[in-house]
């Protein structure tokens, strides 16, 4: 359909922009509406699906939701990478409660798509449902549904029939486009009933590809981006839309393209993943400016970071982090890297901020991209076992701090501060008059310093590698702080009182000043906390940390309204939890999560986790006397601050118990192997053209697996062949992704196998495909007149990605060519890969093995004439060897338990599995390559109060002993709560 044109009103001497249902495109056109300019003000509420319209747009500051100023606090997860829809309100829940007040989402192509027009949205693949529960969760929705995503899967999202489809991906090839405009059309029917503007939903932003640096400057560039435009707009989606720049280049401003320019809802977004050996750059209002200057290259529309780094991706080897895996990306990017950092962004006008990864999850199956290994956990603020770790704390006080003091939506750059060794930000609000200052410390040692305010000079020590946020001027309640030493993380009206809350780090000293011309009372609500008043000014002071929470209650004086004052260090800050309910708002101390709270005439009900014993505070309307915590009537006192205070403390997690696991039984597969094999249905490799970026051989045939429609997982070759009186060697060609492993036999006898190399941290660590030729002699006792079969197994790994836009995931995987030595025999050649898609677990579940094949991975299948083994296991052997077990698990009901599987043994031994829980390929783990060993089966596939059944499909090199070793299940997280946990469905034979 053709889009209206429309016309904008300015808005304090810029564009600002705003989009609702109707206007004179029709139903779903993008309108204008007019405003004089948005002062500072209240932040809109909590979005949900309200029914109602509503309109979205922007001006340099921020987004402008329903003429009120938004700062967009964003956490990035993955469905895809959490295959249980139940812990999909678990973490959002988690990220609502720590501050985010936005989600952002990739949807992913190959996870929905297993062949050509067939698209499927049902089960763990359900975006309607995931974008439901987050409006019930009452988070924004980024949705970047492609068509490329890069995010470390398999083609970057592609699926693998793409691969072997004519054209140029990421151009305006028609066949291509064709393919990407059928993809479309179901992600935007589905996002359409989701977007905010219909009242329907929570979609806020839409993303127009990924990261697209190739052909900016080109026709075909230009001309894609356009098509894609057109696209979702024709399509109904009329929320803004973006681009994320990769880097800061300049590419995609508005009106680089057909959009209008900034009238057509566009926004421009770039990407950062700054190492912390860095120091923080100025990408906005302090940077050089200019194009490639961050934000300032589109200084009409706000600062936008689609994804800032919350840790960073690990290789096979483990090279980025020193073979220690996650644990060090998260020590490397802890608390204090995001402190220098995100308070950097916020410094440079960056009110749109999106934090890649809040929670990683995993690459189960054979999701991952060749550059990771199964676990995804990023070294993000939740790990991959749904823990909250302390990292998160900047998040939560920031996150807060944007959605309950309005003074940071709209900030200027004011007068230069300096003080010796620090970095100092000064910016103040044109509205209100406060000013915040970012001090920043990218030494080695502490400083301690005299800060220059506009209210005087603060006395303040900044950590070595860590920054302070400290302002002045800001309201609270109907009182007014003049400056704090500690950072503000919420202002808020909990019934008849005020409330704000600061922290800092543990051991630091609070030093807080009110404005207050007349004398308040102050009553100390906890020993530690000091006063005094004079000429005007209340001073309070409070040590951090040094008996949890310090609270200070101040009345009296210029209002009546009482005023209660917590100060909290960065641990305590995270058990403090604001909640807005239709009685009023609450502000809730103690629990480890708060996930829902209501108010039923004098009865507050919370639910949440503890982990472990608990005194619980609430604040909240007039009349409320009773605390029902997790649907139990818990016995409390109300304190002098008009809080609700447990007489005791609540009690904390149960013992959870995990069983050994035992009663493994033992069967070796690869029948593929043996001359007598019947492969008569197998494919045949008889092509002799491809639309691969890899050669093909002269005189072919096409060996690529993809070519014959096995995507996923491992491929069987059996090259038939008369007399091999003269071979002397063969050599196999093949290409893989990282990690990619090559065994052959001949006539049933193994001939070798061949791995390629762990990735090194200089030159190889990014590398998506890999080549390489293995050659092995062939013993004089394997010459001989008549029939032979040459089978050929090769882990193919997963497809390159195409982050450059050189259709490199069209790269070959599989066998490429074979040649021999000393005869050059003319070879037929058939392959087989993975069967049908299951229809339940999705195309990226299982691969071409013999017992994927036949279904020795699922439950139910009758493995009682299988060898009986135990564990440790030591055998030489070259192929495949399967292990399944049952275990059974009795989680106490209302406790959250995340069990992960620990595999060990001997550094040394080559080998790998797959590791399949009730059917559903958890990973692989490469024991001598590693740094993984530790797989979280999460809940819902894992029957916590249930029997499972558990598979491990072992490849074993033959060039050492193999396993497996000590393998075991794992406690990694329990909290007592949680949430029900509906099972994913697992059918089995």
């Amino acid at each position: 359909m053709a889009l209206s044109r429309r016309t904008f009103s300015a808005l304090t001497g810029c564009a600002a922009l705003g989009f609702a249902m109707g206007g004179s495109g029709g139903p779903g056109a993008p309108s204008a509406f007019a405003a004089r300019g948005v002062p500072t003000g209240p932040a809109p509420a909590a979005p949900r699906a309200d029914g109602r319209r509503h309109t979205v747009g922007f001006d340099p500051y921020s987004l402008l939701v329903d003429g009120r100023r938004l700062v967009v606090w964003s956490g990035e997860m993955h469905p895809f990478r959490l295959p249980s829809p139940s812990l999909w309100r678990d973490v959002l829940q988690k990220m609502r409660a720590h501050g985010f007040n936005a989600v952002s989402v990739y949807v992913s192509w190959n996870y929905h798509s297993p062949a050509p027009g067939r698209f499927d949205f049902t089960g763990v693949r359900d975006l309607d449902l995931f974008l439901r529960t987050a409006a019930e969760t009452g988070l924004y929705v980024i949705l970047r549904p492609g068509p490329y995503i890069n995010a470390e899967v398999d083609g970057g999202g592609f699926p693998g029939w793409l691969t072997v489809t004519k054209g140029t991906a990421r151009t305006a090839d028609p066949t291509y486009l064709r393919h990407v405009d059928a993809w479309l059309t179901q992600v935007n029917r589905i996002a359409r009933r989701h977007l905010y503007t219909r009242g329907r939903g929570t979609v806020l932003l839409y993303q127009l590809e990924n990261e697209y640096d190739s052909h900016v400057t080109e026709p075909t560039g230009r001309a894609y981006m356009s098509h894609l435009y057109k696209k979702v707009r024709a399509d109904g989606i009329d929320v803004p839309l973006f681009h994320n720049d990769k880097g800061r280049n300049g590419h995609w401003t508005p009106g680089s393209f057909d959009t209008g320019g900034e009238e057509g809802g566009y926004l421009y977004g770039f990407d950062g993943y700054p190492s912390p050996s860095q120091n923080p750059p100025d990408w906005g209002k302090f940077g050089k400016g200019g194009p490639t200057g961050g934000s300032t290259a589109s200084p009409n529309t706000p600062g936008f970071v689609p994804e800032f780094g919350g840790g960073w991706f690990d290789p096979w080897g483990g090279a980025w982090f020193d073979g220690k895996g996650y644990p060090e990306a998260r020590r490397t990017r802890d608390s204090a890297y995001e402190r220098r950092f995100y308070l950097t962004n916020l410094a440079n006008g960056l009110t749109l901020h999106n934090v890649y990864m809040t929670f990683g999850g995993t690459s189960w199956g054979w999701l991952p991209a060749p550059v990771v290994y199964t676990s995804y956990d990023y070294g993000a603020a939740i790990d991959e076992a749904r823990n909250v770790t302390p990292k998160m704390a900047p998040m939560h006080q920031l996150g807060h701090l944007f959605q309950r003091v309005p003074d940071f939506a709209r900030l200027d750059r004011a007068a230069d501060v300096t003080v010796a060794g620090l970095k100092v930000y000064h910016l103040a609000n044109p509205d209100t008059g406060a000013h915040v200052y970012v001090t920043r410390n990218d030494g080695t040692e502490p400083v301690t310093a005299d800060l220059p305010t506009n209210t005087g000079k603060l006395r303040i020590t900044v950590p070595a590698r860590d920054a302070r946020m400290l302002a002045t001027g800001l309201r609270l309640g109907r009182r007014k702080m003049r400056h704090s030493t500690a950072q503000p993380v919420m202002s808020v009206t909990a019934g008849a009182r005020d409330v704000a809350v600061f922290a800092g780090r543990r051991g630091d000293m609070a030093d807080l000043v009110l404005d207050c011309p007349q004398e308040p009372n102050v009553t100390r609500l906890d020993p530690e906390a000091g006063w005094a008043y004079e000429g005007g000014e209340l001073h309070v002071s409070a040590p951090l940390g040094e008996a949890g929470l310090s609270r200070v209650l101040v009345t009296g004086g210029e209002t009546e309204t009482p005023l209660v004052l917590l100060f909290a260090d960065d641990d305590t800050s995270m058990r403090i939890f604001p909640y807005d309910t239709p009685a009023g708002t609450l502000v809730v101390y103690g629990p480890a999560l708060l996930r829902h709270a209501e108010v039923h005439g004098s009865e507050v009900r919370l639910t949440g986790d503890l982990d472990g014993e608990s005194v619980m505070e609430v604040w909240g309307p007039r009349g409320v006397d009773t605390l029902v915590w997790n649907g139990r009537r818990v016995p409390t006192r109300t304190t002098l601050s008009g809080s609700l205070m447990t007489t005791a403390p609540l009690p904390g997690v149960p013992e959870v118990r995990l069983p050994e696991l035992t009663g493994w039984r033992m069967r070796t597969e690869n029948p593929e192997a043996g001359p007598g094999f019947d492969d008569s249905r197998w494919r045949r490799a008889d092509r002799t053209a491809s639309y691969s970026t890899t050669p093909v051989p002269k005189g072919g045939p096409v060996l690529f697996a993809d070519d014959y429609g096995f995507h996923y997982g491992d491929v069987w070759y059996r090259g038939t062949f008369s007399g091999s009186t003269g071979i002397e060697s063969v050599s196999l060609a093949y290409s893989s992704g990282t990690q990619g492993l090559l065994m052959a036999w001949l006539d049933g006898e193994p001939l070798g196998t061949h791995r390629l190399p762990v990735p090194d941290k200089t030159t190889t660590i990014r590398k998506g495909t890999w080549e390489a030729t293995a050659t092995f002699p062939v013993r004089p006792e394997l010459r001989s007149p008549g029939r032979h079969v040459l089978s050929v197994l090769v882990r193919r790994m997963q497809h390159d990605q195409d982050g450059k836009g050189d259709d490199t995931h069209k790269a070959a995987r599989g066998l490429t060519s074979v040649s021999f030595t000393g005869a050059a025999p003319k070879v037929s050649w058939r392959l087989q890969g993975e069967r049908a898609v299951d229809p339940v677990r999705g195309p990226l579940n299982t691969g071409g093995l013999y017992g994927e094949r036949e279904g020795w991975h699922l439950p139910g299948l009758r493995d009682r004439d299988w060898e009986p083994v135990t564990f440790p296991r030591e055998e030489r052997r070259q192929g495949v060897t399967w292990y399944r077990t049952t275990f059974r698990l009795s989680v106490p009901g209302d406790v959250d338990a995340s069990v992960g599987l620990r595999l060990e043994d001997d550094p040394y031994r080559a080998y790998r599995a797959q590791i399949f829980l009730n059917g559903w390929n958890m990973g692989q783990y490469i024991n001598n390559v590693g740094p993984q060993h530790t797989f979280v089966l999460p809940n819902g596939i894992l029957r916590t109060r249930g029997t499972n059944t558990l598979a491990l499909a072992v490849l074993s090199e033959f060039t050492t002993l193999s396993g497996p070793g000590k393998v075991g299940l794992t406690l990694m997280g329990a909290a007592a709560g949680g949430l029900p946990v509906t099972p994913v469905p697992s059918p089995g034979h």
